[in-house]
């Protein structure tokens, strides 16, 4: 795996690899990829991270593994201990006021540990921070201050997450909190290993909520059930095959965790209206 890292107070990890594992203790970062899907494990659950989407982990053990046909690009920033402690205390009167309220209770800056969308503004700062990285790599003080920028960027964005914690009608914030990320431990999963035979009992199992318990939960932040969402991210991934290889359906059928094609087919027309074979033939005509 070729690594291009810039380590001052905060550091950055640029590489590519189409299989990769590392198993240690990290800084507080943000995982960025391209062109594949990495997997990470950390003592709060399983996370799946792929293009358009970051994860960002507190400072602490996990596991990354990548295993893939093509090579994916990783663009990793690790920030030092202190460093988001340090930019919250020097964070403008009207960005204080922006965030008193959820942070109250936060002695030190810590961050919800999940798979977030990237947003235009960070997806901009990371590309102008990837870009100067090979155009200025010596250039401390450029690259300092898009760290800050940076970071400035997430406090805002966890704004987000509180108000997605303020949907659980629970009275005590730091429940709220805690049902929050053991929901968002669940969702995780699922995003993981949707391509899996999932059940109720193990999603409810790995998020230590009991069945019943994490469908409202579940339900109430994510506007659909657990098995709503396994098969909405079913159907997006066999879409992709249907349009990008000639996989057959019963090979899509195992790809996306059914175990027959009748299922598969049947789910596929639930959603899209036509059967996946319809559906591949509409491609191809689309294409000439």
């Amino acid at each position: 795996m070729t690594e291009k890292n810039v380590r001052r107070s905060n550091y950055i990890l640029h590489a590519k690899s189409a299989q990769y594992h590392w198993d240690g203790t990290g800084l507080l970062s943000i995982k960025t990829f391209l062109n594949g899907k990495a997997y990470y494990k950390t003592n709060r659950g399983y996370f799946a991270v792929e293009e358009g989407n970051y994860l960002l982990l507190n400072q602490g053990p996990y596991t990354i593994t990548i295993d893939e046909q093509k090579e994916v690009e990783s663009f990793c920033v690790f920030f030092q201990e202190d460093f988001a402690n340090d930019v919250f205390r020097n964070l403008s009167v009207s960005d204080h006021q922006l965030l008193d309220d959820p942070y109250t209770t936060h002695t030190s800056a810590s961050f919800f540990e999940k798979t977030y969308e990237q947003s235009q503004v960070l997806t901009q700062q990371m590309s102008l921070l990837k870009h100067m990285t090979n155009q200025y790599p010596l250039d401390s003080n450029m690259l300092d201050e898009q760290f800050y920028s940076i970071m400035t960027t997430l406090f805002r964005e966890q704004m987000k997450t509180f108000k997605e914690i303020d949907r659980l009608d629970l009275a005590r914030k730091s429940t709220r909190e805690e049902i929050y990320k053991r929901v968002s431990t669940a969702h995780e999963y699922i995003r993981a290993f949707y391509d899996k035979q999932l059940t109720l009992d193990e999603i409810a199992a790995i998020s230590c909520l009991s069945p019943n318990h994490l469908l409202r939960n579940y339900s109430t932040l994510y506007k659909k059930t657990p098995f709503q969402h396994i098969a909405e991210l079913r159907i997006a991934k066999s879409i992709t095959l249907l349009e990008t290889t000639e996989y057959s359906m019963t090979d899509i059928t195992y790809e996306i965790g059914l175990n027959n094609p009748v299922s598969f087919s049947r789910l596929f027309k639930q959603h899209l209206g036509i059967s996946p074979l319809q559906y591949r033939k509409k491609v191809i005509l689309d294409k000439k």
